[in-house]
This record gives structure tokens, sequence and C-alpha cells, in this order.
């Protein structure tokens, strides 16, 4: 695909998808929703991480609300079962840790873009913004399922309900997101981050997502038996035979992702 609003790189088992609309600041349309959906089902296969990322002085803005002469026809709820649903499902579901590097404000649809990757890491000078309550909405792009999550029902619902910027180092002191650094380093600490990331051992890592993700579905007892699965499944690894030898040699492991 020849992408025109997104950007897609790949690079030393590195793939970075910078959002590439900055004259809206990253406004999501449907034509860079599908670009999205297959740049990151591309990563996926051809990468070891995800980084996600905006163009300019944004992370995403949200829903593109530019073309008010569509207003009368709009179907939200088509938008978000045709283009939103299959977007932030490629995400959920890659195959590979996945990284926001918010480098800029994110609001509405945007900022529930970035939560829905593993990672988020954001520059001081960002805020996220649950912004729908402003326009007569509801959060969605899985912003009903994400924030309760991360930062319990009290914050999720005053963050809805109010519409107020949270900042990012107020985000990441709720849990919200992973970390806030500030701006002067944001670009080589998220680099570093999916540097290191790349070089992991890429078997654990899904593990990892699918234990976390199915803990708050499970039991204890359906937990534990998800664990040992898992764990039986990595310990097969060529990973983990590198992983406990380096340990013994007292060097740095060298994972291949399998």
């Amino acid at each position: 695909m020849n992408y025109e609003t997104i950007r897609l790189s790949v690079r030393d088992d590195v793939a970075v998808l910078q959002l590439n609309r900055p004259e809206v600041m990253n406004a999501l349309s449907t034509q860079m929703r599908a670009e999205i959906l297959h740049a990151v089902k591309t990563a996926g296969d051809e990468a070891r991480v995800l980084v996600m990322t905006g163009k300019g002085k944004a992370f995403c803005s949200g829903q593109d609300l530019g073309d008010r002469a569509n207003m009368d026809d709009l179907n939200l709820e088509r938008t978000l079962r045709d283009e939103y649903e299959p977007m932030l499902r490629a995400i959920f579901d890659c195959k590979v840790p996945t990284i926001a590097a918010v480098n800029g404000p994110a609001a509405g649809a945007g900022a529930n873009l970035a939560l829905a990757c593993d990672v988020v890491i954001a520059t001081e000078g960002a805020v996220f913004l649950q912004a729908f309550t402003r326009i007569g909405l509801i959060p969605d792009a899985g912003g009903t399922y994400w924030l309760p999550r991360q930062i319990g029902t009290a914050r999720a619902m005053g963050a809805a309900l109010f519409a107020e910027p949270v900042p990012a180092r107020k985000a990441a002191d709720w849990g919200m997101i992973w970390e806030a650094v500030p701006d002067a380093e944001f670009h080589e600490v998220w680099n570093e981050r999916a540097r290191h990331l790349a070089r992991g051992p890429s078997v654990a890592y899904r593990a990892v997502k699918e234990a976390i993700r199915g803990s708050f579905d499970n039991s204890m007892d359906q937990q534990l038996a998800l664990e040992a699965r898992l764990q039986g499944e990595a310990g097969k690894t060529r990973d983990f035979k590198e992983g406990v030898l380096a340990f013994l040699e007292k060097r740095p492991a060298a994972f291949e992702g399998r």
C-alpha cells in the first residue's frame, strides 16, 4: 500500500508508524484508519516492536471533524464498527510489543489510540483528553474499556464526564501510561525502549501480553493454568536456553526472537 496519511519505516527490527497529517494535528480520517490497519499488520510480520507516534506538535487530535458537509449523513456506529474496531483490534492483537510515543496532545479517539498500545511513553508536554462530552458524545475507540482498567472507575468517570486535560505527568502517576519524560529526552527514551524490546525474547513478550490481559476474566485457578501453559511454551524456545546460558556466563543475552 502507498501510504498518504502515515509513514512506516522498519529498521533493525523496529517499525515506526508516524501519523502524518500535522496540518490537522494528525486527526483520524477514514483513509488514515485504513492505512494504520494495514501498517500495523505489516509491522507485526516484519519487525519485533512497533512504535506509533505523530508528526508535528500533536500525537493525534482524534476523529477528523473538519468535513462538515457530511455531518448530516454521519453514522458513528457504522464508523466505529467498520473502521475503528478493525484498527484497534489489529493493535491489540499485534504479534509484537507496541509502544505509543506520544509527542504532544492526544485527544478523543487519539488518546484512546495511544492507550490501545501495550506501553505509552509521553513527553511531559503532552496531555490526554477525553474530549467527547464537549461535543455531546461518549468516549469511544476503546476509551470505556482502557480507562477503568488502567486508572479505576472513579478517575475514568471523572475524565469522561469533565473532559479535562490530564497532563502526561499526572497520567503516569495515575497509571494511565508507563512514563512521562522531559521533552528534551523524549526521542532518545522511546527509541531506546523500542530497541530494548526489539532485542528481547519475542515469544515471551507475546505470552506476557496474553497472560496479563487474560487475568481480568480468569479466576485464580484459570490464571495459574494459563501461566503454566504459556510458561511451558516459553520454556521450549531458543531464547530461554540462551537466557539461561547468558545468566550462567554472566553476559548479556543475545535473543533471536524465537
